[in-house]
């Protein structure tokens, strides 16, 4: 027996809830002061042993973004030509807002990093660097660092594809879950990978997610307001 999909109503509520609870979630993890208590597992006096390890910097930095570009260039080649499956059953306009908004994530994230005065953690004094610890809600407060840290820019190579999921999920239930776990889990690693060599705080990547998820909610709901018949005036 056939699932039945939730109302739109009932998705914007819970999507809604997502981003508050996330929210709040996130201003409890700052509020805790746990960021730099985690930094100094990996990281000492000395900086970050894993800075430029071949996992961390190689593979899931470097091949991290070359992943990003791969699954951009499909996502734009199946604007015209799907390669077949469940993305090919979804309006050519779908598969435009699906692009245009995981674009979108890319963009927003660098650009309110390039407005931070945040520096990383392997820019701080306790990991060998010249920065003093500033909270990024410090706004205007500069650290002594070269700042634009936060958020992380990396986590948004997966991040932004969360558009996949909410693009997905009306029409493949299962295939949109399969993508929301695949892409939680490449943002996990690249967060790990930005933590261990002292790149990012754990937070910083944390925003990275909600920002994203906010943002594609937002996109999601606004684009299907404007897809939905306007009542004939009688």
């Amino acid at each position: 027996m056939a699932v039945e999909c939730p109302s739109q109503p009932s998705l914007a509520r819970r999507d809604l809830a997502m981003v508050v609870v996330g929210l709040a979630l996130l201003l409890a993890w700052d509020a805790s002061g746990l960021d730099l208590r985690i930094d100094g597992w990996f990281g000492n006096a000395s900086g970050f042993p894993w800075r430029h390890h071949w996992l961390a910097e190689g593979l899931l930095h470097e091949g991290g973004r070359r992943l990003a570009m791969l699954l951009t260039a499909g996502l734009l080649l199946g604007i015209w030509w799907p390669l077949g499956g469940v993305a090919a059953r979804l309006p050519r306009s779908q598969r435009a807002w699906w692009l245009a908004t995981t674009l979108a994530c890319m963009a927003l994230v660098p650009l309110i990093k390039h407005t931070s005065l945040s520096s990383c953690p392997w820019d701080l004094q306790a990991f060998g660097g010249h920065a003093g610890w500033v909270s990024h809600w410090a706004w205007g407060v500069a650290d002594g660092g070269p700042g634009h840290c936060f958020p992380s820019g990396h986590a948004s190579a997966a991040f932004a594809f969360l558009a996949g999921y909410f693009a997905l999920r009306a029409e493949a239930p299962g295939a949109a879950r399969a993508w929301l776990v695949a892409v939680l889990v490449l943002g996990a690693l690249y967060a790990g990978a930005q933590l261990v060599r002292g790149a990012h705080h754990l937070s910083h990547s944390a925003w990275t997610a909600w920002i994203c998820w906010s943002l594609t909610a937002a996109s999601h709901h606004a684009w299907h307001l404007r897809q939905s018949p306007t009542p004939a005036l009688g």
